[in-house]
């Protein structure tokens, strides 16, 4: 990729599913949202997946199945979400049950504290 290594390091893990799942608020924790994408109940763009690591890229729709959506940890997380906010870079239909990747993540976006110049040293050795 062209860029700044850092920063295109931290896009790759940001729009990951289990990590997309997890900020659109299906869950609790991206540990809990690697679990429900991982048991097959999410879809992208209509189809079924069960892979946490699958890289989204802009337009995709994130979608809690017909059947999951009575899922008790899921809707309790869907009400914590509004106190802990979703990124600039998604949408969420709650109503739907449905995200949307508005644009690749960029730094000014990722405010967790975390300086990605020393990951890049400790593995460019």
């Amino acid at each position: 990729m062209k860029g700044v290594t850092g920063e295109n390091l931290l896009s790759l893990l940001e729009r990951r599913l289990d990590n997309v799942a997890y900020r659109l608020g299906f869950a609790t924790s991206r540990t809990e949202s690697r679990q429900l994408v991982r048991h097959g109940h999410f879809t992208i763009n209509g189809r079924k997946v069960n892979i946490p690591s699958i890289q989204l890229k802009a337009g995709d729709v994130v979608e809690l199945r017909e059947k999951s959506r009575k899922i008790v940890a899921v809707n309790d997380a869907l009400e914590a979400v509004v106190r802990r906010g979703i990124p600039q870079w998604l949408e969420l239909d709650r109503d739907a049950f449905k995200g949307t990747l508005k644009g690749v993540p960029v730094r000014e976006d990722i405010t967790t504290p975390i300086q990605e110049q020393l990951i890049v040293e400790l593995y460019s050795k």
